[in-house]
């Protein structure tokens, strides 16, 4: 799996307004910010972003997957 195949299966399955995923293939960071975040903890975030991978995760085809989730307020006070 590359970082952008990814990126569009998380962007297919969560309202994202900015994402970004580096890795090498089995070790993944990413990026992302949804709308879909809002009074969500972080545990409730990376959660919802895990069940966009689905099986995925279940079969070990995406290992381990480092996340910072920001609600797009968070991403526009950050940057």
């Amino acid at each position: 799996m590359t970082a952008q195949e990814l990126q569009d299966i998380i962007a297919a399955n969560l309202a994202c307004e900015h994402i970004e995923v580096s890795g090498d293939g089995r070790h993944w960071s990413a990026v992302i910010v949804s709308p879909e975040f809002e009074g969500k903890r972080s545990i409730a975030r990376h959660q919802r972003v895990y069940a966009t991978l689905g099986e995925r995760i279940k079969t070990d085809e995406v290992h381990a997957l480092s996340m910072k989730t920001l609600t797009p307020q968070e991403w526009a006070a950050q940057n």
